[in-house]
């Protein structure tokens, strides 16, 4: 199938400064891509892009197989039937929710109807005469968003939508929205910094850093296969184990650890906190764990949180001193200075070489 948006090895240079590497994107009608990362990463530039509002030093852009842009060719941004949508919402405070939704409509036959259907699908019927100032945050963001979907764009650039909303309301806002995009078949590219909002909503992730897209693929891959250490942190906690590889093994306060390809040097094995295991009731002593657990480690109890859902415990690891974090369900808050023996899944492991 023909991609509805993409990007070919765009790269962008200002004054000498590379902010784009050779990034490469590509989506399909309805479906949703996150161009995630952290600030300065080049995830808005890359939008700005796509858009047409800034033209790329090298590299094309390609909307349903045509070129947008390259170095003979750039689509000015109006004629690209791409929508907008930004953090600040950027309604018009002198128009009304009906006009503010109606402005990109030039075509005046079928323009009440559509924002009608819109108000209807934003759930805002009943809004139609009131001023951007006498809306919540939320009812804006609706309006933003019908508005960027009334003249039916084949793609909808979405930059940090939902970032001004208040943590209660955005992920009412966020599921409202996703919906009406899979409605209206919509191909979307969003740019965030938050990494729970592109597990939730994308279809797809491109996780940039430095001007390069590091990683791309379906959310589940992105989490469960990261690239590399960064890649596992920047969507969760993560504890690093360091372990000095002899023939291929790699001696851990957890045993040995094969790793295939390294003979020599040192790797980092890289865990979540909510998959290392506690033992509570054997401290150590009684039947062994079974191998998917590895060997188990006594730790010290250094802190312990309660954090709503779940307990966040640290510890100092008796091998080597390392410091080790784990998550447990509900309420466990084990006094400073308890010992406890903690394993580790082999297979909910990463192992990296350290570098």
């Amino acid at each position: 199938m023909t991609a509805r948006l993409e990007l070919r090895g765009i790269s962008r240079v200002f004054e000498g400064e590379i902010a784009l590497d050779n990034v490469s994107v590509s989506l399909q009608a309805g479906q949703l891509a996150c161009l995630l990362g952290p600030s300065g990463c080049g995830k808005s530039t890359t939008l700005r892009i796509a858009a047409g509002v800034d033209r790329q030093s090298s590299g094309s852009v390609l909307i349903d197989g045509q070129v947008a842009s390259d170095d003979k060719v750039h689509m000015l941004a109006e004629n690209r039937s791409i929508g907008l949508m930004f953090q600040d919402f950027a309604l018009f405070p002198h128009l009304d929710v009906t006009q503010n939704i109606a402005f990109g409509l030039r075509n005046k036959q079928g323009r009440a109807a559509r924002v009608k259907d819109l108000l209807e699908r934003v759930n805002l019927t009943g809004y139609e005469k009131k001023y951007p100032h006498q809306l919540s945050g939320g009812e804006q963001q609706r309006v933003a968003l019908a508005r960027a979907l009334a003249p039916r764009p084949r793609v909808l650039l979405m930059d940090e939508p939902f970032s001004g909303l208040d943590n209660r309301l955005r992920d009412d806002v966020r599921d409202a929205t996703l919906e009406l995009l899979k409605a209206e078949g919509t191909a979307v590219l969003l740019v965030t910094h938050d990494p729970e909002e592109a597990m939730r909503m994308a279809d797809m992730i491109a996780l940039m850093r430095g001007g390069r897209v590091v990683q791309m693929g379906a959310p589940f891959n992105i989490y469960n296969a990261p690239v590399d250490k960064a890649a596992a942190a920047f969507f969760s906690d993560v504890n690093v184990v360091t372990g000095q590889v002899v023939n291929a093994l790699a001696d851990t306060p957890f045993g040995q650890f094969l790793v295939p390809g390294v003979t020599s040097g040192e790797v980092e094995i890289v865990i979540r906190p909510q998959h290392l295991k506690l033992d509570f009731d054997r401290n150590g002593k009684g039947p062994n764990p079974t191998p998917s657990d590895g060997v188990p480690a006594r730790g010290i109890v250094t802190r312990a949180r309660y954090l709503g859902d779940h307990s966040l415990v640290e510890f100092a690891m008796d091998f080597d001193g390392s410091q080790l974090q784990v998550t447990v369900p509900g309420v466990f808050m084990p006094e400073t200075g308890r010992a406890l023996w903690l394993s580790m899944r082999r297979d909910r492991c990463f192992v990296f070489p350290k570098g």
